[in-house]
């Protein structure tokens, strides 16, 4: 599979598949088997597909984390082979330090482990993704992701910058919304914001959230052009992330939902929904 550039060596589901070469992952078996050489293990298949790649005079590629819900790129490092295998077959992102010339899992000493998903191969076949969810920071700061520094706060003031993380534009607004309710805990004077008068009133919220999509629906029903569907969906996207806000719901929280029914259908999701509330409450019984 490839994407934006990238290949894709994939893990979690029952295919591994690159450069036309495909295995089955056979539940009873915890190694791949190839359709046909079924003698090799995972960990020499991998540093077969692994030759592909353009290693530097060091043996070694760059390594950028990434976080599989958010899209954030957490840190950035260097692989040589046997790190990713090691990444590969274990889960936990490794990287190989040049300073101190040995292999290092990222949350070994912290706990913050980055969990693999999938790993990528770009189209040069020298620099990989690890795709993961992380347990907890994946910089030493104690900040989310060790990209938090920009080069146009350093232009406009180089001696008082603040950290503030690459964010996308949903995160961005996420990340104001957030600030906006934190502000509600000092007194305000003048007239509160639209965001501020969205948190502050559950039932404005509500109505607006009903009302944004209806405007929505209706874009499709009176036959409007894109660029107004687009509006009206912003409108509804950016009034639900308030209400996400008011009940404490990270996007993140949400992606990872839509990331775990990817691999099942509508019906069997809700099946499963309601039998996770008919288990909540023989619990609570």
């Amino acid at each position: 599979m490839s994407y934006f550039g990238f290949q894709s060596l994939t893990f979690s589901g029952h295919l591994f598949v690159f450069n036309n070469v495909c295995f089955k992952k056979y539940t009873n078996n915890p190694a791949f088997v190839s359709t046909s050489e079924s003698d090799l293990s995972l960990q020499s298949k991998i540093e077969m597909l692994l030759d592909d790649l353009k290693w530097d005079d060091k043996g070694l590629v760059v390594a950028t984390a990434q976080n599989v819900d958010t899209g954030t790129i957490l840190m950035q490092g260097f692989a040589n082979k046997e790190a990713i295998v090691r990444t590969a077959t274990q889960r936990k992102a490794t990287f190989y330090s040049r300073s101190r010339s040995q292999l290092w899992t990222k949350g070994e000493t912290s706990n913050n482990f980055i969990n693999i998903h999938d790993i990528f191969f770009d189209c040069d076949r020298d620099s990989i993704i690890y795709l993961g969810k992380p347990d907890g920071p994946a910089c030493h700061t104690g900040s989310a992701t060790c990209f938090h520094t920009s080069l146009d706060d350093l232009i406009d003031d180089p001696k008082n910058v603040k950290h503030r993380l690459a964010s996308s534009t949903l995160y961005s607004l996420e990340n104001t919304i957030s600030q906006r309710k934190a502000e509600l805990a000092v007194p305000q004077t003048g007239k509160p914001s639209w965001t501020k008068r969205l948190l502050l009133d559950n039932k404005l919220l509500c109505s607006k959230i009903r009302e944004e999509a209806d405007e929505l629906c209706r874009t499709s029903e009176e036959g409007e052009d894109k660029s107004r569907t687009a509006s009206e969906m912003a409108d509804l996207v950016y009034h639900a992330m308030v209400f996400l806000a008011v009940q404490g719901v990270k996007l993140e929280d949400v992606f990872e939902h839509l990331r775990e029914r990817f691999a099942q259908s509508g019906i069997e999701e809700k099946k499963n929904r309601a039998r996770k509330v008919d288990q909540s409450a023989i619990t609570k019984d």
